[in-house]
């Protein structure tokens, strides 16, 4: 019993021997590998926000961006501090960026098309062919624009559907956007009956044109025939309106040159074509078929 006791003594004596041997080889490593964690944590929160402040400065920079930019700082920080933290213990710093490199280049290839839809959202978070609010068509898709995430683009249609679009289906193709410019120009069309007369249509339109406030006066109206159709002569009303009130103008101005035509008696025609009958000799006789056919019945 006395043997085991020692033996145990013993075995406990030269554990202790081998950790208190270890942490005087490792105490300043250690003790350096703490500082240099609250360090890194320190630098890590303090670039972000340096980060955060500086492209907030920026007007036009996309919120959303400053905050994924500001959060990649961060990390990167965190991670070079980490391998500096392995260094004070002698590992071989090397095989882990390269380990990181491999699993890096393996998840990109993994999450290809995920990557493909962050680097698109950031083309369009910096580059901005449209914004939240503005009106677009792209990718056979329109709508108004809710937010823009770095994966998905969130839209509104006209008649209140909700669309996610990926950010590379929005990017590789052309944009259309409605609401960008602040001026949009309006072609209004209508067709009018050969026998009625232009000149009294066209300063129709120009009046209409004239009474409506919303119409930019700085860029003039203009009216043309535009087209001398089948059933119909085409008489067009050029005119500008701003983004804003392009749509209900457009409406109203359509609305207005039915109602104004109808009362100075300018016709809106139906499309119509001529059919021309050919007086056939009842005397003439039947084909041969149609005869061979009639003896044969």
């Amino acid at each position: 019993m006395e043997f085991k006791t020692e033996t145990i003594t013993t075995a406990a004596q030269a554990a202790w021997a081998e950790v208190s041997a270890f942490a005087v080889s490792y105490a300043f490593s250690i003790l350096g590998a703490i500082i240099l964690i609250i360090a890194g944590f320190i630098v890590a929160n303090m670039v972000e926000k340096w980060v955060r402040r500086t492209l907030e400065h920026f007007r036009s920079f996309d919120a959303t961006l400053t905050s994924f930019l500001s959060q990649v700082a961060r990390y990167a920080v965190l991670v070079l501090v980490g391998v500096t933290v392995l260094a004070q213990f002698g590992v071989q710093t090397a095989s882990i960026i390269a380990a990181l490199g491999a699993a890096s280049i393996a998840i990109g290839l993994a999450l290809q098309g995920t990557l493909q839809n962050v680097a698109a959202g950031i083309m369009l978070l910096v580059l901005k062919p449209f914004r939240v609010g503005e009106f677009v068509e792209a990718s056979g898709i329109s709508g108004t624009i809710q937010a823009i995430g770095l994966f998905a683009t969130e839209m509104k249609t006209v008649d209140g559907l909700y669309i996610l679009a990926p950010n590379s289906s929005l990017w590789n193709t052309s944009v259309t956007n409605y609401s960008r410019n602040s001026r949009r120009r309006n072609d209004l069309v209508i067709g009018i009956g050969y026998g009625d007369d232009i000149d009294l249509a066209q300063q129709t339109m120009m009046d209409l044109a004239a009474a409506d406030e919303r119409i930019l006066k700085d860029q003039e109206p203009v009216t043309y025939v535009s087209e001398l159709g089948d059933s119909a002569v085409a008489v067009t009303l050029r005119y500008w309106t701003s983004t804003a009130d392009w749509w209900q103008t457009r409406l109203d101005m359509t609305k207005a040159a039915k109602q104004a035509f109808d009362e100075k008696g300018i016709s809106i025609p139906f499309p119509q074509r001529d059919v021309h009958y050919l007086p056939v000799d009842s005397k003439k006789p039947a084909s041969g078929g149609a005869t061979k056919a009639l003896a044969k019945g």
